[in-house]
Order: C-alpha cells, then sequence, then structure tokens
C-alpha cells in the first residue's frame, strides 16, 4: 500500500485522536490531517469530519495549499501534485441525503411583534441605563421584538442577507439588571416552537445579517445578541454581530455571508482559545480575520472568572438615561478600554 505524505492521522491515541468538528461542531468525529516528513502542521481545521452524511466536512492539504500558497513546499512539483498526493480515502459509497432547505417565518409575524417594548424587561433596562430613543433605534435596526410568553420576553429575530425571516429567539430578563433568567430553568424558547409551525427546518442565521446588505463596515463577531445591540450603541463605526452563543451557528456555511470581509472575532472571556481556533475556518472565506484578546489583557481575575463579554465593561455602572461621556467620568478606565479597542481592531 502505497504511504503518502500528508494524510490523516492514525487512529493511535483511540477516542483523543478525533477532536471536535469545526464545521457541525460535534466532539469525537473529526481527524486532522498529518505531514509524515513532520516538516508541516496544519492548521486544526484541515481534516475531515466522520459524519459524512449529515456534516461531509473535509478541507484537505490540497485545499489549504491553494488558499494559502506561500505555505505550499518548494519540493511539491505538479508531477507529485498530480499523484494523489492527497487522495482522499476510499469511503463505502452511500447515497447523500438531499440538503434541508431552511423554513422561514412569515414577515408579518416578526413585524407584528415590533412593539410592545414597555413591558419587554430587556428594553426597560436599556432604556434606564442608554436611554429610551436610543434602545428604540437598536431594537428597530436588529429587529428585535417581545412575545407574550413570560409576560414580555425578547425576542431575537433572524434575518439572513435577502431579508428572509430565519427564526426568532425568545429569551426573557431581568428588567433590573438586565441579566438572562435562568433560574430555576432558563427562559428560552423559540418562535416556532411557540406557534407550533409544522415541519419547520431551522437554519440559523447570523443575529443582525440583514445589515450586511447595507454596511461595508469592519464586522465585528460576539457571542450573545445582548452584547451586539449594546456594543453597537457605543462602538458605532463597526458592525455588530452576533453568533447567538460560544457555538451558536458558528459554522463553515453560516459564515459564508462573511465572504470578502474584514471580521474581527471578540469572544467572552474565558472563550478566547476556542474562538481563535474556529478563526481558522473563517480565513478562506474573509479578507482579514482578527481574534482581540483586548479584553483578555485587561481584566482582573474575578472579572475573567466570571466570564464578562464587551457590553459588561461598557454597562459597568449603569445609571438612568446614561450616555458615553457620563460613563466615561464615573469609569476613567472605560476611556483606555475604548482607545485599546480602536486602536487594536483598526491595525
Amino acid at each position: 500500500m502505497q504511504e503518502y505524505r500528508f494524510h490523516l492521522q492514525k487512529y493511535v491515541a483511540g477516542k483523543y485522536t478525533k477532536q471536535q468538528c469545526p464545521q457541525c461542531g460535534k466532539y469525537r468525529c473529526f481527524v486532522k490531517y498529518i505531514d509524515e516528513e513532520s516538516k508541516i502542521v496544519f492548521p486544526d481545521h484541515v481534516g475531515r469530519c466522520d459524519h459524512e452524511d449529515t456534516c461531509g466536512y473535509h478541507y484537505t492539504p490540497k485545499d489549504f495549499f491553494k488558499d494559502n500558497p506561500d505555505m505550499k513546499p518548494s519540493n511539491l512539483n505538479d508531477a507529485v501534485w498530480n499523484n494523489a498526493n492527497f487522495r482522499k480515502p476510499v469511503m463505502p459509497s452511500v447515497k447523500r441525503p438531499e440538503p434541508v432547505t431552511p423554513s422561514y417565518i412569515p414577515d408579518e409575524i416578526m413585524r407584528k411583534s415590533l412593539s410592545h417594548y414597555d413591558i419587554n424587561p430587556l428594553s426597560r433596562y436599556l432604556s434606564n441605563t442608554i436611554g429610551k430613543d436610543a434602545t428604540a433605534k437598536l431594537f428597530e435596526r436588529y429587529k428585535v421584538g417581545t412575545s407574550k410568553k413570560w409576560g414580555g420576553a425578547t425576542v431575537y429575530w433572524q434575518v439572513d442577507k435577502d431579508g428572509l425571516v430565519r427564526a426568532g429567539k425568545v429569551m426573557g430578563y431581568n428588567p433590573n439588571d438586565g441579566h438572562r433568567i435562568k433560574e430555576p430553568q432558563p427562559l428560552v424558547s423559540w418562535v416556532h416552537s411557540e406557534l407550533k409551525l409544522p415541519d419547520f427546518h431551522l437554519r440559523q442565521c447570523l443575529f443582525g445579517e440583514h445589515l450586511l446588505a447595507t454596511s461595508s463596515a469592519t464586522v465585528m463577531l460576539v457571542e450573545s445578541e445582548k452584547t451586539c445591540l449594546i456594543a453597537s450603541h457605543f462602538m458605532p463605526d463597526f458592525l455588530w454581530l452576533a453568533t447567538g452563543g460560544k457555538n451558536g451557528c458558528f459554522n463553515a456555511e453560516t459564515m459564508q455571508v462573511l465572504r470578502n470581509r474584514e471580521v474581527i472575532l471578540m469572544p467572552d472571556l474565558g472563550a478566547f482559545d476556542k474562538w481563535r481556533a474556529k478563526a481558522e475556518m473563517l480565513k478562506p472565506i474573509c479578507k482579514s480575520v482578527t481574534v482581540s484578546d483586548v479584553l483578555e489583557r485587561m481584566v482582573t481575575d474575578e472579572q475573567r472568572k466570571a466570564g464578562l463579554d464587551i457590553s459588561d465593561f461598557l454597562l459597568l455602572e449603569p445609571t438612568k438615561q446614561q450616555i458615553l461621556q457620563q460613563m466615561i467620568e464615573r469609569n476613567p478606565a472605560l476611556q483606555l478600554l475604548i482607545d485599546k479597542l480602536q486602536l487594536e481592531l483598526v491595525e
């Protein structure tokens, strides 16, 4: 049997040979490619997912060198290249299922929810911190609605780049501190579940994705929708989008909308390494990708343990009808944070 220089890592370490797939996010199903000559260490996204039917992710060394020509070894001439040096392993013939077409929620349902902010706990909290008018503008821009569930829960509508409503995430908040309600159980649901829409195929998109059509600004990608809203208010020169969590909809398919965009990832504290690994997935897609470590370098051990994000610092001392200048007067260190963010994110 012919041995190739670049091949999938052999199953020598048991289950620890397999890692988390960068596309489907499942664990112990992804095998990396290795260099038999130990001269090249491929990034974590160069490999194959075992889930051939449901995921099918396979990014070969040949794909990697095509996207990164400067990394291609000079001794790989065309003869070697064409001699199946990167041959994929032979797999059983399996009929792939047809891709599931996303379901959509009627636009009218979303529009009807864009009101009753007086009973929306998140709207009430933000109105008392950044102001009622500023909150109203953010909710209008990002399509944030109000649900009857839990007495007025917040609805984060996911509208894709074509203006189609993919989903609505329903979340309950405490109006006094703006924190999610997680006890005795997390208050999280989905609009299609609440409406019992039949045969609904959920295919999430980025929160705020619809804004890509009208903005060429550098994209700032964060985890939570609330963080996205607050950061957008204080740093409007960037286009803030959210994945909906550490994993959320952070996969190769969803991220295609960021093709040829300048993107900066802003993970919550404690998630830097994980998002730095995920950034490798974006490199073949985006014009440029950076993972900001500003928060990691500025926080205390207590803040790190709490897993704070950029919005927690921007609202460090919330006061009624608060504006940025008032925050800076009360927290001089906040100006340093913003200056560092602005400086490092544009470099």
